[in-house]
C-alpha cells in the first residue's frame, strides 16, 4: 500500500506534460460544444465547426477561453453526488491524519480519479475544489465559527509530508486566509501540479478541521460530518 510518508523529498514537479494525440482538437470541441453554442459557435457531431458564421481566429480563441474557464469552474465546483463523494473522501483523509495513519490517508487519496463520468468515485478536481472552497470560508473569517488559520498542517500530517507537499499545504493555508485559495486554482495547478495540489489541499483542510476541533473541543468525526460537506 502506498504511504504518504517518505524517507526523502519527492522530486519537484517538472511541469505539465504535453502530449499530442490525433483528433484531440476535435474531441475538445465536442466536449465544449454546449458552452460554445451559447457563444453562437456551433460544433457538429464530428467536432467540426459549422460553416455558418464561423468567427475569426481572435474571436474563436476568446470564446474557447471562456468555455474552458466555465468548464473548469464546473469541474472544481461539484454538486449533488459528485460533491458527496468529494466530501466523503476529504473527511476520511482528515480522520486518518488525525489518527496518524498516513497509509490509510494515502489509500483514500490514491482512489481519487481524474474523471468519473458515472459518479462512482471522487475526482481530483472535485476534491481540490471543495477543499479550497471550504478553506476560503473557514480561514478568511466568512465563517465566524471556524478556527483561525493554522500555520501549517497538524504534526501527524507534517511527519507524513515530503517537502513539496508541505510547501503546497502552507501555500494553500496562506491563500485561504485571504479568501483567495479557490480563485488561485489555475495558478496553483500550473505551479504545483494536480497531484501535489490535491495532497496539499486535503492536508490543509485537515489542518483546519483539526484546529477547529481542538478549539471547540468537538469530536472530530462529528465536526467533519457537519462542516465538510
Amino acid at each position: 500500500m502506498v504511504d504518504m510518508r517518505r524517507r526523502g523529498p519527492e522530486p519537484p514537479w517538472a511541469g505539465p506534460e504535453i502530449e499530442f494525440k490525433p483528433g484531440m482538437a476535435r474531441e475538445m470541441l465536442r466536449e465544449l460544444a454546449p458552452l460554445l453554442a451559447e457563444e453562437g459557435i456551433h460544433v457538429d457531431e464530428h467536432g467540426e465547426l459549422s460553416d455558418v458564421e464561423v468567427p475569426d481566429l481572435d474571436n474563436l480563441q476568446r470564446a474557447l477561453d471562456r468555455a474552458v474557464e466555465r468548464q473548469n469552474l464546473a469541474l472544481f465546483t461539484p454538486t449533488g453526488r459528485a460533491r458527496e463523494l468529494a466530501a466523503t473522501a476529504l473527511r476520511q483523509v482528515t480522520e486518518a491524519i488525525a489518527d496518524g495513519d498516513t497509509a490509510r490517508a494515502a489509500a483514500v487519496l490514491d482512489q481519487i480519479q481524474p474523471e468519473s463520468p458515472d459518479y462512482s468515485v471522487a475526482t481530483v478536481a472535485g476534491c481540490t475544489g471543495v477543499a479550497l472552497g471550504l478553506l476560503d470560508e473557514w480561514l478568511s473569517g466568512r465563517d465566524p465559527n471556524a478556527a483561525h488559520r493554522p500555520r501549517r498542517a497538524h504534526p501527524a500530517a507534517a511527519r507524513a509530508l515530503d517537502r513539496g507537499r508541505a510547501g503546497t499545504d502552507v501555500l494553500v493555508l496562506a491563500l485561504a486566509a485571504k479568501g483567495r485559495a479557490f480563485r488561485s486554482l489555475d495558478t496553483l495547478t500550473v505551479r504545483q501540479g494536480g497531484h501535489h495540489l490535491l495532497y496539499g489541499s486535503a492536508l490543509a483542510l485537515a489542518a483546519g478541521g483539526l484546529a477547529w476541533a481542538r478549539r471547540t473541543r468537538a469530536e472530530l468525526a462529528e465536526l467533519t460530518a457537519t462542516v465538510i460537506r
